[in-house]
């Protein structure tokens, strides 16, 4: 394919091809679609990768994305937040997918991943130590582990509640877990199956 297309366009193919879920054929299809369209198109796209480095941070007490130069999360600081609680997630866009329930008044602390040994991440290159602090500096009361429904998101969970569960007054809960509607058992993984039985409900 090297002597077939232009290079330019072998270029873009070979950089969307490096995002996560984005297949060789994907990614033909995208650049392709990209050259298609008028350049103010593509230039618009190129600017808004350009500015992400320039213009988006980590808010230094929740790790939630926030505006360059903000300082805090309004997740945190907000008036009709409550600092004492606080759900603990693995990515910045579960907190997106919290808020937009409209449910969750408290706060939140992005770990910044899971722990996966065959990936090489321990407990030491996530935000525990920034969540332990925070839970005595805001008298925190209860945290809501919010973690995928994975063997990696189960070990972190374990993990937290071995290490934090011994701050006095400090309730640990979980997102409670089962069956989505619309879904055959025979379809259901292990963990979302084993969840179900033990969060079953009299009916």
């Amino acid at each position: 394919m090297n002597s077939i297309l232009p290079k330019a366009l072998l270029a873009l193919i070979e950089e969307l091809g490096s995002l996560p879920g984005v297949g060789e054929r994907t990614a033909e299809r995208y650049a392709y679609a990209l050259l298609r369209r008028d350049t103010h198109v593509s230039k618009k796209l190129a600017e808004a990768i350009a500015s992400l480095h320039e213009r988006v941070d980590y808010c230094p007490k929740t790790f939630a994305l926030i505006e360059k130069g903000q300082g805090l999360s309004p997740l945190y600081t907000g008036a009709d937040r409550d600092k004492t609680l606080v759900a603990v997630v693995e990515e910045p866009l579960d907190v997106v997918a919290l808020e937009r329930t409209g449910q969750f008044k408290g706060t939140y602390h992005v770990l910044g991943g899971v722990i996966s040994p065959i990936d090489g991440i321990g407990p030491d290159q996530l935000h525990i130590p920034e969540l332990i602090a925070r839970i005595k500096e805001d008298g925190v009361k209860e945290l809501i582990l919010a973690m995928n429904a994975s063997v990696e998101g189960e070990s972190t969970a374990l993990y937290l509640q071995k290490h934090i569960g011994e701050h006095e007054g400090l309730k640990i809960t979980r997102l409670a877990r089962g069956l989505p509607v619309g879904v055959d058992l025979e379809y259901a993984d292990q963990i979302t199956l084993g969840h179900a039985l033990d969060g079953r409900q009299k009916f």
